[in-house]
């Protein structure tokens, strides 16, 4: 009994020691001298002296108190200083004269350009270190900043001096006159915003978001790989991304947008448009001039389209509503549906098609629906002339069927063998050929309303 409470007074000495020790600790919390880790093993060493002295030591309850109000007071203190893996930061600002062109280039970073009222040019960078505060202040003293009016060119440029760090992100606010006629924006990778513009925008990054609205002007945007959204724009549209996807919703110029795996949305385009996706799905619903779409392997679904149409998708479906002039359509595999078109080329590997043939006013030329396994089906308005000539290659267990008693049907071979539907006929006297065919399928002319 005595050598056990011997030991016992022994272990408290020991422990009291100890945690007079931590009694010093809340002042490094301050400064930040002690890292995260080092932090939880002072809070862990705290919870397990607080219930060691409290069951063997009551006349330390006070002290745990003192320590328990002072400890939180400390960490407040502190944490509003970085220290350890914290964030650090730094902005740096700057004004320029008004220049005809602006022109912005940056190492790394995202930029934002934002077109307004003011007679003058104004920069903000707002950049952040995610490292020590030694690694920090080398990292601000390396990414130099220098901006000049040179002609009639504007420049802010953002270099950095040596290699670049992989903590660090930057971003530049940039404040210039609505009437500039050019804004060019280059950034190795970060996203970018331009609004407010009347005249030009080109903006190219290695990889970032990009958003662009209220420009006056035509607009070039390439994205090593991320995503574009386009509000109004008054000239003409070049867009590129390596893989994101694209949201276009109103251009008064001709539209050209590629991306290399993502989906893209054309809202309103006033004149053509030509779209390329690698492997997303196409959605146009309004374009007035001519419009070439294709997809290496997903759907495409258009409006109203005011002249020619091309559509070309390796492996999905394909819808259109109307178009003003003729239509050619593609699919490895899917269906398509075209209504409300003069004529129309199309073929499918395997899928159903229906058309509407419409007269729209614009020339009208053959037409040739095909597929090697699926249906067809043809709606004919009144006032369209035709010369049809129609079959379905392997015609057993299939038909042929009309709305027209001037579209005539035959069929060869017999009901042990191989049986050919074929049908022909001239509408309103005769005009351009509809050639019709199938290799399995039914094939029905309809009237349409």
């Amino acid at each position: 009994m005595i050598e056990t409470r011997a030991k016992r007074a022994i272990d408290v000495s020991q422990r009291t020691r100890h945690f007079a020790r931590l009694a010093q600790i809340p002042f490094d919390f301050a400064q930040g001298r002690l890292s995260r880790r080092k932090k939880a093993l002072v809070r862990n060493e705290r919870q397990k002296l607080r219930w060691f002295i409290l069951k063997l030591s009551p006349q330390f309850a006070s002290v745990l108190c003192v320590l328990a109000v002072l400890a939180p007071a400390a960490l407040a203190r502190g944490a509003n200083e970085p220290h350890g893996s914290d964030t650090w930061s730094q902005t740096s600002s700057g004004t320029l004269a008004a220049a005809r062109n602006v022109r912005i280039k940056v190492d790394m970073g995202s930029v934002v350009v934002r077109g307004g009222q003011q007679p003058s040019i104004s920069y903000v960078l707002r950049s952040n270190s995610y490292s020590s505060e030694k690694e920090s202040r080398r990292q601000f003293g390396s990414f130099k900043i220098s901006s000049s009016v040179k002609g009639d060119t504007a420049w802010i440029i953002g270099e950095w001096e040596g290699g670049r760090p992989h903590k660090f992100s930057g971003e530049f606010v940039i404040d210039v006159p609505r009437e500039t006629e050019l804004v060019k924006i280059e950034t190795g990778g970060g996203g970018v915003e331009a609004t407010g513009i009347a005249g030009r925008v080109e903006i190219q990054t290695g990889g970032g978001k990009i958003r662009v609205d209220d420009v006056g002007g035509s607009v070039d945007v390439e994205t090593g790989g991320d995503s574009i959204e386009i509000g109004t724009v008054g000239g003409d549209l070049k867009l590129e991304t390596g893989g994101g996807n694209i949201l276009i919703r109103s251009v008064k110029g001709n539209i050209h947008a590629e991306t290399g795996g993502g989906n893209v949305v054309v809202v309103s385009g006033e004149q053509g448009a030509v779209i390329e996706a690698g492997g997303g799905n196409v959605e146009i619903k309004r374009c007035l001039g001519r419009v070439k779409a294709s997809t290496g392997g997903g759907s495409i679904n258009l409006g109203d389209i005011g002249g020619p149409v091309d559509i070309d998708t390796g492996g999905g479906s394909i819808r259109l509503n109307s178009a003003k002039g003729r239509v050619g359509a593609n699919a490895g595999a899917g269906t398509i549906e075209l209504y409300g078109v003069p004529s129309a080329r199309v073929q499918t590997g395997a899928g159903g098609i229906t058309v509407k043939l419409v007269n729209t006013g614009a020339e009208r030329s053959d037409s040739m629906l095909e597929t090697s396994a699926g249906d067809i089906t043809v709606y004919i308005a009144s006032d369209v002339a035709l010369s049809v000539r129609a079959s379905v290659d392997l015609g057993n267990g299939h038909h042929i069927t009309s709305d027209f008693p001037d579209i005539h049907i035959a069929s060869e071979g017999n009901q042990w063998g191989p049986r050919t539907l074929n049908a022909e006929g001239k509408l309103n006297g005769g005009g351009p050929v509809l050639k019709v065919r199938t290799t399995t399928g039914d094939i029905c002319f309809r009237r349409a309303n």
